[in-house]
């Protein structure tokens, strides 16, 4: 078997840890990075360099029977148990035993000693002290008190409690991480692109619990038959040219509603499998979808496949080459495992499309920049958010309808509760989107920052209205120095003949009265995690005459009645 370089990284790691810390580490791969080399590499080095026994224990029997596939491949030499009450299975004896949590958290007396316990998809854990995979542990270690844990997954976090190891936890640190953009970059993992799209969504109506939106709101908010006929004609049009489209929807009614709209309109069939399908129905839909053939026959290929919650995790098919998300999550590890179904590599594609139609990059940012450190205390309890109010820029609570600093009205929130299209910004950190907008208006201000000292340089804020409520600011330092300055300075000399101003006051003042040719068109930039765009181009009318309207230039200019002096 031939190990990629960060997988014997890892692998070596692991072994430095168990070496000189007392205890259990954590291993992070992205998905489709390659996680069962390095376990199948510990677990066989474990029984044949140190005489050791193994437990591979996951939550879901379809990972039990994919662990055990894998690693008959990788390590045909080693023998591989199995107990599983779902794959009609209760080995005990061999020296590698793959388990599912739910069948052995109370039979570690009949499984035996164990030296070493590798828990796959270790996200998974109960964040408490209760569970089955605590109940089970508590008794392993009555047989054995040295056994030792290494977990893997790919987001090693949750929403609810943030990092999943830590000093008073089952798993303590994580001793190896590769990072999402490495491993596109040297060809380990499929690139990633997204689709452009325009509305916004609002999900201002629904509320969190544990740290994720209440999922039966979520699918009344989806469920609704102008979006997803909007949704589904976007996803077969931006994907007519791919080979394998993998839906996740919000709930059963929503997964129904999209198959039959696509069924409908488009006269395609979708494949539909929920936590309510039969084993086998499920089996010969996810079979098709990969493109596997049926013993000698070969079946009717799949190529749109909708799922609810069941093919989040661990699911294998590395055909998949477009990603549709027709539903909002609060949960930075529920997005990176999504999307990791299509970072598989495939001789028969060069990248996979995502559509995200909930919003959810733009709530967690790039996938490659999610970590534990993103995930903020109020969302994890499920505090009404803030809003900043897009005249004077205060930070207000989310309820308020009208700015209580400058008045300013916010429009009603759209009854629409996901993107009618797919969402514009980068799946990754290093994307962005570059779009020109017709200007509408165009308002000056004086803008002194936030918490300033009232000495402190002032900028010039310009508010441009590229549609009915839509706005984007761009930010002029008059008063600053350096780098700031000049950017300043030839910001001005392409939009007045003017000098340039001696304050914000002063440029402002030039602008009302007509002193800068109009910006018929700008070009904005979007970066994945900024919150706020970027003016990074403008289209200018002519350039005016120049405008008198220093302090000495308005005395010089007016007419001055002599009685009304006060000396």
């Amino acid at each position: 078997m031939e190990l990629r370089p960060y997988q014997r990284a890892a692998i070596e790691s692991v072994y430095r840890y168990l070496r000189e810390e007392d205890g259990n580490p954590v291993v992070c791969i992205p998905p489709a990075g390659g996680k069962t080399p390095i376990l199948a590499t510990i677990a066989s080095d474990a029984v044949t360099r140190w005489d050791g026994r193994v437990l591979i224990v996951t939550h879901v029997r379809e990972l039990v029977e994919q662990a055990v596939d894998k690693l008959r491949r990788v390590c045909p030499e080693l023998p591989v148990g199995v107990f599983s009450a779902g794959l009609k299975r209760r080995d005990t004896e061999q020296p590698v035993i793959a388990a599912s949590i739910q069948s052995i958290f109370r039979r570690a007396c009949d499984l035996g000693r164990f030296d070493l316990i590798i828990i796959d998809e270790c996200h998974l854990l109960p964040p408490d002290g209760e569970g089955m995979y605590q109940s089970f542990l508590a008794e392993a270690r009555v047989i054995n008190p040295l056994v030792r844990l290494i977990g893997l997954t790919a987001t090693p976090f949750r929403m609810d409690s943030g990092l999943i190891c830590g000093p008073d936890k089952l798993l303590n640190d994580i001793c190896f991480e590769a990072g999402i953009r490495e491993l596109i970059r040297d060809s380990y993992l499929c690139p990633l692109i997204s689709k452009a799209g325009q509305q916004k969504a609002d999900l201002s109506e629904l509320h969190v619990r544990r740290g994720e939106f209440i999922a039966s709101e979520v699918d009344a908010a989806m469920d609704q038959d102008d979006l997803v006929r909007s949704a589904c004609a976007e996803i077969v049009e931006a994907t007519r040219d791919r080979q394998a489209v993998l839906i996740f929807a919000s709930g059963i009614d929503h997964g129904a509603h999209i198959c039959s709209v696509l069924n409908r309109d488009h006269d395609i069939h979708c494949g539909f499998v929920c936590g309510e399908t039969p084993s086998d129905k499920r089996a010969e839909l996810l079979a098709r979808f990969r493109g596997e053939p049926d013993g000698l026959l070969e079946r009717e290929p799949l190529k749109y496949l909708c799922n609810v919650g069941v093919l989040t995790t661990g699911f294998d098919a590395p055909i998949t080459d477009a990603i549709a998300i027709l539903r909002p999550t609060n949960s930075p590890g529920l997005l990176v495992q999504m999307v990791g179904r299509g970072l598989r590599l495939h001789p028969d594609k060069h990248d996979t499309l995502i559509l995200d139609f909930g919003g959810n990059i733009e709530r967690h940012g790039p996938i490659d920049q999610i970590n534990a450190g993103s995930i903020s205390q109020s969302e994890a309890r499920g505090e009404a958010p803030a809003k900043e109010c897009p005249i004077c820029h205060s930070v207000i609570a989310a309820g308020y309808s009208t700015c209580p600093d400058c008045g300013y009205e916010f429009p009603p929130p759209e009854r629409q509760k996901h993107e009618a299209k797919a969402s514009l910004v980068g799946v990754l950190s290093d994307q962005h989107t570059d779009t020109a907008y017709e200007v509408l208006d165009v308002s000056y201000h004086v803008h002194t920052k936030r918490g300033a000292d009232e000495d402190a340089p002032k900028t010039m804020r310009v508010e441009y209205r590229i549609g009915l409520t839509h706005h984007v600011s761009e930010w002029v330092c008059i008063e600053h120095t350096g780098y700031a300055r000049q950017k300043a300075t030839a910001w001005w000399e392409d939009r007045s003949p003017d000098p340039f101003p001696d304050s914000a006051q002063h440029a402002v003042d030039i602008a009302e009265a007509g002193g800068l040719a109009w910006p018929a068109q700008i070009t904005i930039r979007e970066w994945p995690g900024r919150q706020w765009p970027e003016v990074i181009a403008a289209k200018l009318g002519t350039v005016p005459e120049a405008c008198e309207t220093s302090a000495a230039d308005s005395l010089c200019n007016e007419t001055i009645d002599l009685n009304d002096l006060p000396f």
